[in-house]
This record gives structure tokens, sequence and C-alpha cells, in this order.
């Protein structure tokens, strides 16, 4: 090859650092709540508030190679060029040097280390509307750096502009190569889809502050970033026009041929089965093993990592995978593939392959007989079909599957929707969301005021030894998220007047020293008679300053929140005690397991 991931990653910060840049390093692929995404979905992401003015703290010159994912368009994934998770390749300044430098930078990358040819190289420079002028001033450096002048092309703000709603913006220039397809008309150019231009890079020069929808003003702290994207650069570098024939998938998609005694890229069904599996396999590594580590559950980040686990399993047994392989895959890209670039990944290989394979095997369990029920259902619409067109030749056949079969198997099965959906789709059947989500709501109800009349049964005869304990719930789980991490959450949970009982993610026996360590964090919290206070505000706005808990409200609805000093601020919907000193003390009774990967504990308080 060419060029090889590692030798990619290396030459761009080696680039950079020659130049008085810093090498910052990557973030957690896990939205931290201040950005309002899941997870980090671009290299510059992390950066927001640095490019917005404030100070960073390593200076203003900055570089790194930052890991990303990005889920909208999962169901792309199985083509040639669709991944989940990606890397960018980034650069900024923050308010020190502009365009003058930043294009001739780019095509010193471009031609010295890249060795693209200069008379293949073509760039785009904004157009200008009638608020802000066209870029001239990139267009001359990017000429005075070597591009031909009929090699830059403008375009309008579509193509060429970085904005949000407010603040920093300004027009960006694309960088593309210019391959032997002849041009598709008089008016090529790199906006076409004809395959004549390929993007390689992208600057984006934030020179203005967008202060009404029509309204630019000059911005005072100019700024520069830069992101390439990784896996699009090795594919083209390296000429495989297949992101999976790179060094970061070959020696993965050579394991599956080997296991599976298929050939990869011979028919359609087999390759994209392939890519699928070793796309969701390398993300689910990356989300395990970041330094902020999730695990699958039914919701938030978790549900995502699920729904990429189960699917993987869905096409490893579609074209006769063992599912342990799954696993030996995962060791391809934590030992070989990504062992200088993510060491934590090395770190925390025995505890990421113990929870992929657990995921794995909890839902291999369902799925023959989710197969089977999928199958029961398409079978029982076909015969009502051909009943119908027995007695009315003008029928039209029904290929909806109903809310209620898509929340079995989900319920039941454990078939994320998205996985219904596609499922339904290679068989010419769509499936009925709407349906689904109020089937989904019912149930969601249903559980609510069933648990809502054990709460106030309990309330019936005592109701401070159940408003206690609640609370005691609060400091227990926050005590696990603090001892074993904030992946921990609570799977469920039921008060009497007597005792405490709650549910976590856990795959084994607590240690005795661990039992003391959480009924020392509870009980500490307890001596420092911490008030207990009732905030209501935006989901939005309460995960952005770190409230976690289960809830199902849309990011604009108002939700309960119970701040309990420092030590916990969780979204509920109460009741609790004033005030952690009316604990007295807490001390856990008892521990079991529940099902795999689910621990019990039962706890007790002292009341005054």
């Amino acid at each position: 090859m060419k060029f090889t991931s590692k030798e990619l990653r290396n030459q761009w910060l080696n680039f950079y650092k020659e130049r008085g840049h810093v090498d910052v390093g990557a973030v957690s692929l896990i939205g931290d709540g201040t950005t309002g995404v899941m997870f980090n979905v671009a290299g510059m992401q992390p950066l927001m508030p640095y490019l917005l003015g404030k100070a960073h703290p390593k200076g203003t010159r900055l570089c790194n190679v930052q890991g990303c994912v990005r889920t909208v368009d999962i169901d792309e994934v199985g083509d040639a060029s669709h991944c989940t998770f990606f890397e960018m390749l980034g650069s900024w300044s923050l308010g020190d040097y502009f365009k003058k430098e930043r294009t001739q930078w780019s095509y010193e990358l471009l031609t010295q280390v890249l060795h693209f040819s200069p008379d293949r190289i073509a760039v785009t420079c904004f157009a200008g509307n009638e608020d802000v002028p066209r870029d001239e001033e990139t267009a001359r450096y990017r000429e005075l750096s070597g591009i031909k002048k009929e090699n830059i092309y403008f375009l309008p703000k579509k193509d060429n502009w970085w904005e949000l709603e407010r603040g920093p913006c300004g027009p960006d220039s694309e960088m593309f190569y210019i391959t032997d397809k002849p041009a598709c008309g008089p008016n090529c150019n790199p906006s076409c889809d004809c395959g004549r231009f390929v993007e390689v890079g992208n600057d984006v020069f934030m020179q203005y502050e967008r202060i009404s929808d029509n309204e630019y003003i000059p911005l005072k702290q100019k700024n520069v970033d830069t992101g390439w994207g990784l896996e699009r650069l090795l594919v083209f570098l390296n000429n495989t026009g297949d992101v999976y024939k790179t060094d970061l998938f070959v020696d993965t998609i050579q394991y599956l041929e080997k296991a599976a005694n298929l050939k990869y890229g011979v028919d359609e069904k087999t390759t994209r089965a392939m890519r699928i599996i070793a796309d969701h396999t390398r993300t689910s590594v990356m989300l395990i093993g970041d330094e902020n580590g999730i695990l699958p559950s039914n919701i938030g980040a978790g549900y995502i990592l699920r729904r990429l686990i189960r699917r993987a399993v869905r096409y490893a047994n579609e074209i006769g995978i063992e599912l342990l392989n799954i696993g030996e895959i995962a060791k391809i890209f934590i030992e070989k593939i990504y062992n200088e670039s993510y060491p934590r990944l090395l770190e925390k290989e025995e505890y990421i392959l113990t929870e992929l394979n657990r995921e794995i095997e909890k839902f291999n369990k369902a799925l023959a007989l989710g197969n089977k029920e999928f199958e029961k259902v398409i079978g029982g619409i076909e015969r009502k079909n051909q009943f119908m067109r027995q007695s009315n030749p003008d029928y039209v056949d029904e290929k909806v599957i109903n809310g209620k079969s898509a929340f079995r198997l989900f319920d039941t099965f454990g078939f994320p929707i998205e996985m219904t959906i596609e499922m339904a789709e290679e068989r010419g059947y769509i499936v009925d969301k709407v349906g689904f989500d109020e089937a989904f709501r019912q149930h969601q109800e249903l559980a609510r005021s069933t648990s809502a009349g054990a709460f106030k049964g309990g309330l019936a005869d005592d109701s401070e030894w159940t408003t206690r304990l609640h609370t005691a719930c609060h400091l227990l789980l926050a005590g696990l998220r603090k001892l074993f991490g904030t992946h921990i959450e609570q799977k469920g949970s039921n008060i009497t007047s007597e005792r405490l009982r709650f549910d976590f993610n856990f795959d084994r026996k607590l240690t005795d020293e661990e039992v003391k360590q959480v009924e020392d964090f509870v009980n500490d919290a307890i001596n420092k008679s911490i008030p207990v206070q009732k905030v209501e505000m935006m989901l939005r706005d309460a995960k952005a300053q770190g409230a976690y808990g289960i809830h199902k409200a849309e990011e604009d609805e108002v939700v309960s929140i119970y701040k309990i000093g420092d030590v916990d601020f969780q979204i509920c919907g109460g009741p609790h005690a004033n005030n952690t000193s009316e604990l007295v003390n807490f001390k856990i009774a008892k521990q079991e397991a529940v099902s795999s990967g689910v621990r019990r504990i039962k706890a007790i308080i002292n009341v005054k």
C-alpha cells in the first residue's frame, strides 16, 4: 500500500508539529452533554468553546486525530464508503495565522506529503452573495501557493460556507483531486456528482460573526478549522475504491473470508454482510473501550451500541459466521489496527471482550426464536392476502407489519425496531412505526402505573420509610457510579416500608471491600446533612448540566431533577427526603444475581 493508516496519522501530526502546532490528542467519543449530541461527530466539535473565543491552555496552534461516531446513516453501512466510526485529521488556528499560511500549508501537504500532481488539484472558494462578498482573498492565496487559476472554482453558499445559527462563521475552501473521468459538460465543476472531482480536504475560515439571519459583521478573532477524513484519504491514496480494502479492515475481511469460507466481493449479499460485521464490531470496540466507555442498554447511547452489536450478530448469522468469531475480530482491532493510536483499548481488552461477548450471547439466544416470530408475522399477513384475493379480485395486498407485532419482537426477542424495519424492507414490507411507538408508550405507562401503585401502597403505611429509601436509592446509584464508572445504570427498583431493592448492570458479585466502599460513600453523604433540592428545567439543559437518569422526555420538555449537593444530580419524579441526615445510616443487607449482567442489592436505613 502507498500509505497505511498509521503512516498517515503520523505524517499529519508531524507536519503540523514542525509548524508550531501542539497535538492536543483526542477526546472521548461519548458526548458530555454540552454539545447536545450523543457522540462526537466532527473533529472540531470538542474545540467549539475555543473557536468561540475561550483561550486554549495549549496555545493558538493545535492539531490532532479525533475519532468520531456518526450513526444517522447507519442503514447505509454495507456499501464501499460508509462507516459508523471514522477519524478526522484536524488542525486549527485560534486567532493566529489565517488564509495565507493555511493555503500554503494545504498545498504543501497535498504535493510534498501526499504526492499529488499540482495539475490534478482543484479548489473551491465562496462565490459571495448579498450579505458577504466573494472570497477573492482565498482564491488569490490558492493561486500564489501553486494552484492553477483554471482549477479554482467559485461556488455558492450551500457549497462553500460554514455557520451556526449565531456566532463565528465564514467561507470554506475545499480541495479536490481531478480524476481521468471526462467532464460531464461545459459547466462541470467540483459540485457535480459525475465523479471527475474527488474531495480530499476542507479549510474553513471563520472571519465573520452572524448576529441575525442576514446580518454579518467582521469577527475579532479569526480562526481556521481544517478537517480531512482519514478513511477517505486512505481509500483515495491507495486507489482501492473501497474503505474495506484499506489496512484498517483488510485483516478483518480476510478473517471473515476464512471463517465463513466465502469470498469478499463476489456477491452483494456476502460482501455487504462482511462490511457490516467489520464496521459494527470496530465501532462497538471503540465505544466500550472509550475513556467514558458505555455498555449496551435500551436507552441513549447504550441503545445505539446494542443496535450495532445485534445488527452485526444478525449478519454473522446470515453468512454462517460463528458468533465467537466476532470477539476474534475485536481482537484484531485492539491488538493490531489501533494498538498504537488507541493504547487504552489494549488496557481494557479483557473488559471489552467480556462485555461484547455477553451482549452477543444474550441476543443469540433470542435470535432464532425472534426470526421464527418474524416469519410467523409475515406468514400471517400473506395468508390473509391470499384469502382476500380469493374473495376480491381487486384486493391490493397488505404489506405492513403492525406496531404491536414490531413491539413484541423488540420487547420479547430484543429486536431493535430499526432491525425489524430493515428485515421488513428486505421482504418488501414496511413497519407501522407510529403503531410501534404507541405500543411502546402504552408499555411505559403500564410500567409506570404499576411502579407508582406499589410505591403508593408503601406510602399508605408509612410514607416517610419509603421517601427516605427513595433518596437512599439515589445515593446508592451515585456510589456505584463513583466506584465502577458512569456506565452503571438503574435496571429496576422496588421500595417497601422496610427496605429498598435496587438492580443495576454489573457482571459479578461485589467483594466485601467494595460493599464497604459503597456503604461508606452513602453514609458519608448522610453524615454531611446535605439538603435534597428539586429543580425543574428543560431536558436538554438538565443534561448539559450533568443530569442523568431514566427518562422518555423530549429535549424541550421540562423534567424534575433532584440535586443532592455535588453527590448526585438525577432526573426523577420523586418524592424524596428533605435532607440526607433523615436517613441516619445505610446498610447493604444482601446482594444477588438477577440475570446475566444484572445484580441486585437490598439495603436498609435507620430512621430517627
